[in-house]
């Protein structure tokens, strides 16, 4: 380099040093807004691309349980056997096994972190499951291992590690345990006129998952977070008393022996009817002629395969009708269970349509992401608001017309997530929750004819206010589920996310690379354990997009949106001058309007925000009239009313000496 050249190059580094004091526009907050973002390292379990990696494993837990309720005593008795089988790559010296019915005592972890008057309450005296006859056989040897209990956790040491790579063993429980009247709003019992109405969850020992990332997630139960589990097999046995009908997941093994030829015909009907079929009808119930010959108890024999959860109800109050629905080439048998309180009355329906909104949401998420992979698909009415289970939900049984259409479609959109794609609910709730809303947006729109853009406007507004206004707006939505602080749940695990997604789907990416994305997320990952950033490569790996603004900004920050129209210049030309005054920097639409009656719409992509937080474009030889951005209102901004600019107040604010 020479001496000249080197002079030179020191001076243009002084003058560029200089130019901050000279000018205004001095970036704020964009170099944070569009840093790379810091996802966890790929390795050999998962790929730079978002895909499950070459060498990606995932346990496995089969279950085979015998139980029987005590309809005198509201208690349930089990004895089980759950097959482990360890595919990681690391030898296991111990068990960690799920005992969420423990939450229930009144002393739990829950209990002193829970109100005892909150949704995920329900502590009693009486709770608590009771534990006998723990038994480890592997190799034909049977141990009894020194087990012990903490809390909604039970950790089973190895005399021997059970070796990787395949190796399995069998752990035997008879449990116990009191019903709980209200299970955190997830179970429970309902006393109706002609009987009771039992949804059982969280009701047998579960095994906790052991992944690539957290090792076992023993992470305690404490209500607000859900579920995490492995995918395997049930064959589960349900002794009640021959007066109730049993609904549970998988699909009826003996239906010879539990339901009566008039039944099983009807059902053979229903299988073929596009219209509901009565199968239990009102003026049945509690009719001796709607039950099997005999007496005593009766066993219902179900079995369900590649599944991650089991959960069943039982009533001699059930009212029940079905129909068939279309999954792809597959056919569901949509069913209800519901008792006549649940029937609607004058121009509101209730539970008489039930089975017409299953039918709905298994055919349009069929269509939407992937077929319906269940044969049945059953809707239960009781105690519970709203909670999804493998084939099976538990609803409201006072829901009606459209609200139980909206709690139906969300709790069978769950079948999809986190039922198939098997994420991680206690830790990161959105990946079930907001991914399911953001679809149930659409499922709704699609019944009731609603126009798509209207939702995302509806949703951006009030997720607008909500960040202008509330004190909920300070948690990101990646935190922790049981981390959310009461009453924030909706938003940040429901709402927010489900809004980002229906953004990016119709404002950022297109309808057409958004849902080849979201779509290859879910075959990339169906029976599998994904973590955000998978989802987050998934999406930017199909889409071409690097979308790491987007991801920090919505679901790692609480960044907002203000895009502002900061200054309108005339004169031979005319300078238009636009701002991001918010860190979350999406792109702006803006639609001109000139004097002579044209218009056009420019789309400022969030690249030309890269190195400041302006951009300015000119417009010669034409008198600009008005200037709007986001005209279609699709935006969640905090401050709309400085998104335009007109010539005629710009002339009145000049004339009366306002600025």
């Amino acid at each position: 380099m020479t001496v000249s050249l080197r002079a030179a190059l020191w001076t243009m580094v002084g003058l560029l040093l200089a130019v901050p004091a000279l000018g205004q526009n001095v970036p704020q907050h964009n170099l944070e807004s569009f840093e790379p973002l810091d996802l966890p390292d790929p390795n050999e379990s998962r790929a730079a691309d978002g895909r499950p990696g070459d060498e990606y494993w995932q346990n496995e837990a089969d279950y085979r349980i015998d139980v029987e309720l005590d309809t005198a005593e509201n208690r349930l008795s089990g004895q089980q056997t759950i097959t482990y089988t360890n595919n990681s790559p690391e030898e296991l010296e111990r068990l960690w096994v799920q005992l969420e019915q423990n939450y229930f005592k009144p002393d739990s972890r829950g209990a002193r972190v829970v109100p005892s008057d909150a949704r995920f309450s329900g502590f009693f005296e009486e709770a608590g499951y009771e534990l006998s006859n723990l038994q480890v056989e592997r190799n034909g040897e049977t141990v009894t291992p020194d087990y012990s209990v903490h809390g909604t956790r039970l950790v089973v040491p190895l005399t021997e590690p059970l070796a990787a790579n395949g190796d399995s063993l069998t752990l035997s429980i008879d449990w116990s345990f009191q019903i709980p009247e209200f299970g955190a709003d997830r179970h429970g019992i309902l006393d109706v006129e002609q009987g009771t109405v039992y949804q059982l969850a969280q009701w047998y020992p579960r095994m906790y998952v052991h992944d690539d990332v957290n090792g076992w997630n023993s992470l305690p139960y404490l209500g607000q977070g859900e579920y995490y589990l492995e995918y395997g097999t049930f064959n589960v046995n349900i002794t009640v008393p021959r007066s109730m009908i049993v609904a549970a997941t998988g699909q009826l093994q003996n239906p010879g022996e539990v339901l009566t030829q008039q039944q099983r015909d009807r059902l053979a009907e229903a299988r073929e009817s596009r219209e509901t079929v009565t199968i239990l009808g009102q003026e049945e119930v509690g009719s001796a002629d709607m039950r099997p010959d005999g007496s005593g108890a009766l066993t219902w024999r179900y079995q369900a395969e590649n599944v991650r959860d089991f959960s069943w109800a039982a009533s001699q109050a059930f009212i029940w009708d079905a129909a068939r629905a279309e999954a792809g080439d597959n056919t569901v048998l949509a069913q209800s269970f519901y008792p006549q309180e649940g029937i609607g009355s004058g121009d509101t329906p209730g539970w008489e349509e039930s089975t017409e909104y299953v039918q709905h949401s298994v055919e349009f998420y069929s269509d939407f992401l992937s077929p319906y992979p269940y044969p049945n698909a059953v809707n239960v009415a009781g105690v519970v608001a709203g909670m999804e289970y493998p084939q099976i939900m538990f609803c409201d049984v006072e829901s009606r017309g459209q609200d139980l259409f909206g709690v139906t479609d969300h709790e069978f959109g769950h079948t999809w997530f986190p039922m198939v794609v098997g994420s991680d609910e206690r830790r990161w709730a959105w990946m079930d929750e907001g991914l399911n809303t953001f679809m149930n947006q659409y499922s709704e729109d699609a019944f009731y004819d609603n126009s798509n853009q209207q939702s995302l406007q509806r949703a951006s507004r009030l997720v607008g206010q909500r960040f202008a206004a509330s004190p909920f707006s300070d948690q990101p939505i990646m935190t922790y589920a049981d981390h959310i602080r009461d009453r924030a749940l909706g938003f940040l695990a429901y709402f927010k996310p489900a809004n980002g997604l229906m953004l990016l789907r119709e404002y950022v990416l297109g309808p057409e690379r958004f849902d080849a994305a979201f779509r290859a997320f879910f075959d990339r990952w169906a029976y599998k354990h994904p973590k955000p950033a998978d989802f987050f490569r998934t999406i930017e790996d199909v889409t071409g997009e690097d979308l790491d603004w987007f991801w920090r900004s919505w679901f790692y920050e609480t960044d907002d949106v203000d895009h502002a129209v900061a200054n309108v210049a005339t004169g031979d030309t005319t300078s238009v001058t636009l701002e991001q005054r918010g860190e979350f920097m999406l792109p702006m639409t803006v639609q001109l309007r000139f004097e002579d009656g044209s218009s056009n719409r420019r789309r400022i992509p969030a690249e030309a925000f890269f190195t400041k937080d302006t951009h300015t474009f000119r417009l010669p030889d034409r008198t600009l009239q008005q200037v709007q951005l986001d005209p279609n209102q699709l935006l969640p901004d905090v401050n709309p009313k400085n998104n335009s600019w007109s010539a005629t107040e710009a002339s009145e604010n000049s004339s009366s000496g306002r600025e």
